[in-house]
């Protein structure tokens, strides 16, 4: 774009001495001034675009960085759900082991209970009170 607003000035100052211009100054002001203000718009140009592109490259960065912590935070997530699941099955396991002992301990306390059905020994019966004689009343 510069290189173009350089061919047309030099078009133009052509052009003024071809036509035999009066050869005030060098070279006119307003053609100075326009490429002037032609170069300054080509930087402009430039300038926004290479903000557009460092705009974009940033974008590209953010959005990468979101995706890693997201799967960062998806594998930290699943990673804590399958401690929790294992904790929770040797909780159970252990929970059914402990109600297997209790019936095993009650089942061998009923046929102990069952194989001894004979009365516990006690001490030996206390002697039998004599009856007393009653008095009648005569």
């Amino acid at each position: 774009m510069c290189l173009f607003a350089v061919t047309a000035l030099l078009a133009g100052c052509g052009e003024s001495k071809i036509e035999g211009g009066s050869g005030e100054g060098g070279g006119s002001p307003q053609t100075e001034e326009a490429t002037e203000h032609a170069e300054e718009a080509a930087q402009k140009r430039e300038e926004t675009a290479e903000i557009a592109r460092d705009r974009e490259v940033l974008s590209e960065i953010e959005s990468k960085k979101r995706e890693e912590t997201a799967e960062a935070t998806a594998k930290r997530r699943e990673h804590e759900a399958s401690v929790k699941a294992k904790h929770l099955q040797e909780a159970s396991t252990k929970a059914a082991k402990a109600l297997e002992e209790h019936a095993r301990k009650q089942a061998t306390t009923r046929e102990h209970q069952a194989t001894s059905k004979a009365p516990p020994p006690s001490k030996a019966p206390a002697p039998a009170k004599p009856e007393r004689p009653v008095a009648h009343a005569e």
